[in-house]
C-alpha cells in the first residue's frame, strides 16, 4: 500500500537557522491490508513523514507510492482513498455528533440515503450512536475520538493515517480505542499507518517501524525486534548510571547502556551448556552485588519489551558514546 524510495525533506535556511535535513534517504514498504506503528524520539522526522503521506507537504528529493499511485504526480487518487486522524481534533466541539458526521458527509458528497447506508457502517461499531445529538463537548474524551474515526469511516478509507490518535485519552478509553481500530482494520481490510509513543499501542500491531534523526533504524514485527534485544536483560538502577556502566565495561567487558537511572546490560553472558535459561542472568546479578552493592538500588531480570527495543535501537547513551562527546 505504502512504498517510500529514498524519500529526502530539507527544510530551507531561515534567518537565524541553518537548512535542516528532516529525513534521509529513507525507503520503507508497508503492504496492504497491515497495521504499522511508527515511533521514534521527538525530532526523529515522523511529523514530517506523516504530513508527506498526507499530501500536506511534497519531499525534496525520493518517490512516494500509495495505492499504486505516485502520491505527488497523482495526489487526487490518493487523498480519495486515504482518511486522517490528526493528533489535534478535527471536529467542531460545539456541533453534535450527527451534525458534525453529516457536515463531513456533504463535504464528500454523501448526503440522503447514501449517508445514511454510510453512517450505519461508521458507528456500527462505537458507543455513540445512542450519543448522535448530543454536543461534542459534553462527551469523553475516548468517545470524542470514537467520532472522529467514525468521521473518517464515512468516506471508506484503504488507507488510515492516525497521528498520536490517543493522545489526552486515560488508560481505559486508549485500550478501547485501540480494540475497536485493530477490529476494523481487520474487519475491512484497511492498512492503518499511525504514530505512537505509547509502546504498549504496539504489541498487538503487524510491524513497528522506529526513526530517528531523520533515518529509519528498524521496520519489523514486534516478536522479531524484541528478538534484536535478547531473550532477557538485566536491569540495574542506580545513583550512579554512568560510573557503574564504566565499570562493568572495564571490568566485566559487558557493554551496557545508560537510560536515566538504569544500566540495562542485554548482552548477557552463558554460564554454561548445562545451565537454565536464566542462570546467565542470575550468575551475572550475584557478580553485579557482590562487586557494586553500594551503589545499587534495585536489580532485577527482565523480557524485553517494545520499550526496551526502542532504547535499544534509538538511546545511545553508552558508555563508549559519552566518552567520544
Amino acid at each position: 500500500m505504502i512504498t517510500l524510495e529514498t524519500l529526502t525533506h530539507v527544510y530551507p535556511a531561515r534567518r537565524h537557522q541553518a537548512a535542516r535535513t528532516a529525513i534521509h534517504d529513507l525507503s520503507l514498504t508497508i503492504p496492504d491490508g497491515t497495521f504499522c506503528i511508527l515511533s521514534g524520539p521527538n525530532g526523529s522526522g515522523k511529523s514530517t513523514l506523516f504530513r508527506i503521506l498526507c499530501g500536506l507537504m511534497l519531499p525534496t528529493a525520493g518517490r512516494v507510492q500509495i495505492g499504486g499511485h505516485d502520491a505527488l504526480q497523482h495526489p487526487d487518487a490518493v487523498r480519495r482513498m486515504t482518511g486522517v486522524v490528526f493528533q489535534s481534533p478535527a471536529v467542531d466541539k460545539h456541533l453534535s455528533v450527527i451534525e458534525n458526521l453529516r457536515l463531513h458527509g456533504a463535504l464528500y458528497g454523501l448526503k440522503g440515503a447514501a449517508f445514511e447506508h454510510r453512517l450505519t457502517a461508521a458507528i456500527g461499531w462505537s458507543d455513540i450512536a445512542s450519543r448522535l445529538n448530543d454536543r461534542v463537548d459534553s462527551l469523553s474524551g475516548g468517545l470524542a475520538r470514537q467520532v472522529e474515526l467514525a468521521k473518517v469511516l464515512l468516506t471508506e478509507p484503504r488507507l488510515l493515517l492516525l497521528d498520536e490518535p490517543t493522545t489526552g485519552l486515560d488508560p481505559a478509553s486508549r485500550r478501547s480505542f485501540l480494540v475497536a481500530l485493530r477490529h476494523l482494520q481487520r474487519d475491512r481490510g484497511m492498512t492503518v499507518l499511525m504514530t505512537s509513543h505509547v509502546f504498549s499501542e504496539a504489541e498487538d500491531a503487524d510491524s513497528v517501524a522506529i526513526m530517528r534523526d531523520g533515518h529509519l533504524l528498524v521496520h519489523d514485527s514486534p516478536r522479531a525486534l524484541k528478538a534484536l534485544v535478547g531473550r532477557e536483560m538485566v536491569v540495574v538502577e542506580t545513583a550512579t548510571p554512568t560510573r557503574l556502566a564504566a565499570a562493568l565495561l572495564a571490568e566485566l567487558g559487558l557493554p551496557a547502556l545508560v537510560h536515566g537511572d538504569e544500566v540495562r546490560i542485554d548482552a548477557i553472558p552463558a554460564s554454561g551448556p548445562d545451565s537454565g535459561p536464566n542462570s546467565g542472568a542470575v550468575a551475572l546479578i550475584d557478580t553485579i552485588l557482590q562487586r557494586w552493592q553500594p551503589e545499587i538500588t534495585s536489580i532485577a531480570v527482565k523480557q524485553p519489551s517494545l520499550e526496551d527495543v526502542f532504547i535499544h535501537v534509538t538511546g545511545k547513551t553508552a558508555v563508549a558514546e559519552d566518552s567520544r562527546r
